[in-house]
């Protein structure tokens, strides 16, 4: 399956919802919750207004002309947040793209790019039974914080 990553364009930013709504950890056996919970205050911090901050920053993986995947990270007080000069990082695949390695290589790509930009680290939020936990410590994560259900991870460059 041959992909293309890029960088998110200003036309390509309404499809930040879908994959919002994607990035959704539903474990095996239960269902998602209804598409808008993702209109919850919470939830928005990730994506309202996005690109109108110089921090917004987001890659998509395309197939064909199709946009199947997007990482994106902003500075914001959202689940993953650790410090004011810090991104926190979101991401997601439609379920179809899954498993191909078309996330670690948008995962790769992004924190090479954010770390050029000069940031000091991303950070993210993620279930502790989410299957990308993997990917994340692969690419140089680690847990700096933990709650019952999700652990706060963050790569440093500096």
């Amino acid at each position: 399956m041959k992909y293309y990553i890029r960088t998110m364009e200003k036309e390509d930013f309404d499809l930040l919802e879908d994959f919002l709504y994607e990035a959704i950890y539903v474990p095996e056996g239960v269902n998602p919750p209804p598409r808008a919970v993702i209109y919850i205050p919470e939830l928005q911090k990730y994506i309202s207004d996005f690109g109108k901050s110089e921090h917004d920053t987001a890659l998509v993986a395309e197939i064909d002309g199709k946009i199947v995947g997007a990482i994106w990270a902003r500075i914001t007080d959202d689940y993953g947040h650790i410090e004011e000069d810090i991104p926190s990082l979101a991401m997601s695949l439609y379920k179809n793209y899954r498993g191909k390695g078309i996330g670690t290589e948008l995962l790769n790509k992004f924190i090479f790019m954010v770390k050029e930009k000069g940031y000091r680290g991303i950070s993210l939020s993620v279930q502790k039974e989410n299957y990308a936990v993997k990917m994340y410590k692969k690419a140089g994560f680690n847990v700096v914080d933990e709650n019952e259900e999700e652990y706060i991870m963050a790569i440093y460059f500096k």
